[in-house]
């Protein structure tokens, strides 16, 4: 049992949607710091690693299947670096909490987590959201301004600075979030 989780939201990712031309040069900026968060949560026997993405609209998705249409849609580029193994915890959802109709409160109960770690994007939604979701629910809230994307960048430096003065969340990068 670990104390601290890394959750990756949304980065399987098609990006056939209306705002995806303003999320893509903010993700291309994210990959590489997610994609090292990643190995490094994946390197250490004290931190969990749990991928949470939308199903978008398909109840019958599968990770696998949601995975595979990130990496057949326009940028299978920002999808690459950060597939998640075979063996990682994926869980999906249906809104932009990773909380709202997921497993993902009991999960992390049985785990013992009390630190999580939010990667991945919207910053102004589903990661803002989430973090509101895990503060109500007592957890220690860290962001790595590196680690999250935006489609508008005033929203979003608001949503990090709601989240720090909000919620008490830690505004770091991605190389200072992991417990030492």
């Amino acid at each position: 049992m670990t104390d601290t989780a890394v959750l990756v939201i949304d980065m399987m990712n098609a990006y056939r949607h209306p705002d995806a031309d303003l999320l893509i040069p903010n993700v291309a900026e994210i990959v590489e710091p997610v994609s090292g968060l990643i190995d490094a949560a994946l390197g250490r026997d004290d931190v969990d690693l749990i991928y949470v993405n939308d199903n978008y609209g398909d109840f019958t998705a599968q990770p696998s299947d949601i995975v595979r249409a990130a990496l057949d849609g326009a940028r299978p580029d920002l999808v690459e670096p950060v597939v998640p193994r075979p063996d990682c915890r994926f869980l999906t959802k249906v809104r932009h909490s990773v909380f709202y109709a997921t497993a993902l409160e009991y999960l992390l109960s049985r785990l013992e987590a009390k630190r999580l770690i939010f990667v991945g994007q919207v910053t102004e939604q589903c990661v803002l959201y989430s973090a509101l979701d895990a503060y109500v629910r007592h957890f220690e809230v860290i962001v790595p301004r590196d680690g999250v994307a935006h489609i508008d960048a005033e929203l979003g430096a608001a949503a990090l600075k709601m989240m720090e003065r909000n919620m008490g969340a830690d505004i770091v990068t991605t190389a200072d979030c992991l417990p030492k």
